[in-house]
């Protein structure tokens, strides 16, 4: 018999350490090659690892929201092979980014927690915490389904989703109690993973940012004219407008009026750098968090080019396939709740950018035209800024001529 130390694998991007969010074993489980076997998260991404070797696992390294440091042993497999204990590095399995950051930082890493040397297994136990991915752990707990209550048909006992439904397919769900019984029970939840980095960026934004927001409303009733005609005579494989294309080029133009608003500010160099270049960030809502896939380049693309590129990168998101590049490098948010989006919201920059425009519903509501009042389609802009660089006056400016954009949407189509 031999032993395999699999150790924590360099992630790239001068990544030193990376948070462990996911085992796919236990001790004791079987193992074969090219099997996943755990989950770690970086700052931008989510990386899947292979075991390099088939055996049995002996030895677990880190517990769930650990920090791990690049060469640190990982998990250690016994195998058939010969009597040496081999190191192995292992090789990242090709991965994509996680869903979100959502706005991801430059967050400085904590401290690395070294693997104690401990033949017992340090994941937790499957009665208490039963392996299943974040998108499965999301639909079972909307189903009112406990995990606890499953046998897993995947590898490893791991629960899929079609055991999900399955086990909701044979009725077995637990009866509900009286809608009026008292209730005693407490759930403490460690936040780990990208919960942890959303929570690890909003706490950088808001205690590094001082924010002034700046509310507008928004007559809509003419874009909404014009979008309604343009989802009508599209082409086939062009895709359904939202007032979100219509926003971006918006801020396209009134960037170029106020650069400062499309600018990150390094504040322990004290140097602001404007972009030339619209990189515009969509906050987007996924099953595993809040993540901003970013539009690149969106001053050199029209209202259908945003919508496609703006359309294919929400969906990579939801799905967990965008990449590190698509999540990166914006120069101004754009945060909607689309249909839930409320009157008035006060969003949180994303660091170290200096303005986010927050986009409310769109509602029907009454406006004087001067002589009665007539019914209007409105929509309230609530829009942050860092109020270390953008002053009150310039932000209103700016917010204004988004409006007057929106308002008189053939003018965001005139160039020049």
């Amino acid at each position: 018999m031999g032993e395999f130390i699999i150790k924590m694998p360099d992630v790239g991007e001068g990544v030193a350490e990376a948070e462990l969010v996911e085992w796919h074993v236990k001790a004791g489980d079987p193992v074969k090659e090219d099997m996943v076997i755990a989950a770690v998260m970086t700052d931008k991404a989510t990386v899947e690892i292979p075991s390099p070797v088939t055996g049995t696992v002996v030895w677990l390294g880190a517990e769930i929201g650990d920090k791990i440091a690049v060469k640190a042993p990982l998990v250690r497999i016994e195998t058939n092979g010969g009597e040496a204990t081999d190191q192995v590095e292992a090789r990242p399995a090709e991965a994509p980014a996680e869903a979100p950051d959502s706005r991801p930082p430059a967050i400085e890493p904590d401290t690395t927690h070294a693997p104690k040397a401990t033949s017992a297994p340090r994941s937790e136990a499957p009665a208490e915490r039963p392996l299943a991915s974040p998108s499965v752990r999301l639909f079972a707990r909307e189903s009112g389904v406990d995990l606890r209550q499953l046998k897993g048909s995947g590898p490893a006992g791991r629960i899929l989703r079609e055991d999900v439904e399955q086990f909701i397919a044979r009725g077995e769900l637990p009866s509900l109690q009286p809608a009026m019984a008292k209730k005693t029970s407490a759930e403490e939840i460690k936040l780990t993973g990208l919960r942890r980095r959303i929570a690890e960026k909003m706490s950088l934004s808001t205690s590094r940012i001082p924010h002034i927001t700046y509310v507008e409303e928004v007559d809509m009733t003419a874009l909404e004219e014009l979008r309604a005609t343009m989802n009508r005579d599209r082409k086939p494989e062009q895709p359904k407008l939202t007032v979100l294309p219509f926003l971006m080029r918006a801020i396209v133009k009134a960037v170029a009026e106020q650069p400062n608003v499309n600018a990150t500010f390094d504040d322990e160099k004290g140097i602001l750098t404007r972009h030339g270049a619209v990189h515009i960030g969509i906050a987007a809502q996924t099953p595993a968090g809040l993540v901003v896939p970013v539009v690149k380049n969106a001053e050199a693309r029209g209202i259908w080019d945003c919508a496609t590129e703006m359309g294919r990168l929400a969906e990579a998101a939801r799905a967990g396939t965008a990449t590190r590049d698509e999540l990166s490098g914006s120069t101004i948010t754009i945060s909607s709740l689309g249909a839930i989006g409320g009157i008035v919201s006060t969003p949180v920059i994303n660091h170290p950018e200096v303005a986010i425009v927050g986009v409310n519903k769109i509602a029907v509501r009454p406006a004087w035209d001067g002589t009665q009042f007539v019914p209007r389609k409105m929509m309230n802009l609530s829009s942050s800024f860092d109020h270390r660089i953008i002053d009150g006056w310039d932000a209103a400016t700016f917010v204004q001529r988004v409006r007057v954009l929106l308002e008189t949407p053939a003018l965001i189509f005139i160039e020049g």
